[in-house]
Formats: C-alpha cells, structure tokens, sequence
C-alpha cells in the first residue's frame, strides 16, 4: 500500500508575513494553505463565497475570514480594502478560487463554460489585478496562483477547466513579467490529484481510481503536499523565482 509521509514541522517560513488565501473555506487546498501559513508564523486572512462553510473554518484556523465572490468586482474590492485593514499590508496572496466541471465539449452550453472561465480564469484576474495595486504602493508582494496539470495535459469532459487554467498559468507569466521591477514575484502550482472531501462528492469513484493509476507514487497527494510547495514559492526561499508554474505532481503519461 502507498505510504503517506508524516506531515511537515513548521520551520517559521513566514514569520512576520502577512497572506490573503481566497477560496478557503473547507477540506481543501485553500484551507490546507490558510493551516500551514498559520502553522509557518503568518497572519492570516482567509475568504469565501460561502459564508457559513467560511465562518466555521476561520474558527478553527483563529483567523479573520471575509465573504468574497470572486466572479463580482464590488465584493472583491471589498475584501481586499476589508484585508488591508485587518493586516496593515497584504504580503502574499494566494488565489485558490477555482470552479470546476464535467462536460464533452459537444454537449457543454455557454453557462457551463462562462461559469467555469468566470470564477477560476476571470477571478484570478480580478484578484491579482486588486493584489498588484495593492502590493505596487508597497514595492513588495507575492501572489502565488493556484493552476492544474489539466493546464497542460488533455482529459476528456474538462475542456472548460482545461482552458481556464491555461488561462492561469499565461496570465502567471505576464503578470510576473509587468511586476519584477516593482518588487512583486508572481508564480503558481499546477497540482495533479489531491484529495479531498469537496473532490469526492463531484468526481466518481472510477475517474478517481484512474487517475490515482496514473501517479507515479500510487495515490492521491494531501491537500497539505500542495500547501507546502504554496508556502515555498511565498516564502523567501524562491525570493528569486517568478513567473514559473511549478508542477505539484507524481503523475506520468
């Protein structure tokens, strides 16, 4: 049987930093980062679209948790004015807000499609847009993006998201490229198959046995295998990495 490793003492990687984590309420990534930016000495801001779901995570992390939906311009600028206060500067922001799907391209409708590109492609945008004006008056920041391996590699049903988080991993690189010389670094991980509760009740048990195959280490990554490498690319250790796309990933061809 696959063994999972033991989970990662803290090393104080952000200590004295400051992080906004979108997308954090839940089992997930995003709350997987908001517990380990916590766990390496930040202070931490989370959001989500879903207010109780969020409410009862920023309970359990004793941090600050904002409503945002990140597919409306309004409340994403609230957050991030909301987020400022709450911390005095935002130094790093993850932006985990992602939505995805199941369609064969012939039968998907303009909804699913827009829907899908508005919160995880549009989203990003809007809340890197927000970061940078916010990080630009300060000369410093990191925003670190969270993309897919479907970026890059075709499954069937997922043209939608597949398109979306190419759409992320370009906006990444431009980003990083308009940013370096104001003091902002920009990058992304682009996962394979992590784990989690939320992933379950929309995936079958098939496709997820099939990719799990497909993993060079015969499972599934935690959640917190992902959040560790986000916590890297945060930290100062990649003080000199920018735009680049970091696979998070045991997955072979």
């Amino acid at each position: 049987m696959p063994v999972v490793p033991e989970y990662v003492a803290p090393h104080g990687l952000l200590a004295g930093k400051t992080v906004l984590v979108t997308a954090a309420a839940g089992t997930g990534i995003g709350f997987s980062v908001a517990q380990r930016c916590v766990e390496e000495g930040a202070r931490v801001v989370i959001s989500d679209k879903h207010e109780r779901r969020l409410a009862e995570s920023a309970e359990q992390l004793g941090v600050p948790g904002i409503p945002c939906d990140v597919t409306d311009e309004a409340t994403v600028q609230a957050l991030f004015a909301a987020a400022a206060d709450e911390l005095g500067a935002i130094d790093v922001l993850v932006n985990n807000a992602g939505l995805g799907g199941t369609a064969e391209l012939h039968e998907m409708t303009d909804d699913q499609w827009s829907r899908v590109l508005d919160v995880t492609l549009n989203g990003t945008f809007r809340c890197t847009r927000a970061a940078l004006n916010h990080m630009y008056a300060n000369e410093r920041g990191v925003i670190v993006n969270n993309a897919s391996v479907i970026g890059w590699r075709a499954q069937a049903g997922q043209a939608h998201y597949a398109a979306a988080k190419a759409g992320v991993m370009a906006l990444t690189r431009c980003a990083a490229i308009e940013a370096g010389r104001r003091g902002v670094r920009v990058n992304a991980v682009a996962p394979s198959l992590a784990m989690h509760a939320n992933l379950a009740k929309v995936t079958t048990d098939e496709l997820l046995a099939e990719l799990t195959e497909r993993e060079a280490f015969g499972r599934h990554a935690e959640p917190w295998e992902v959040a560790n490498v986000i916590v890297f690319l945060a930290s100062d250790y990649s003080g000199y990495m920018t735009g680049e796309v970091v696979a998070v990933s045991s997955q072979h061809p």
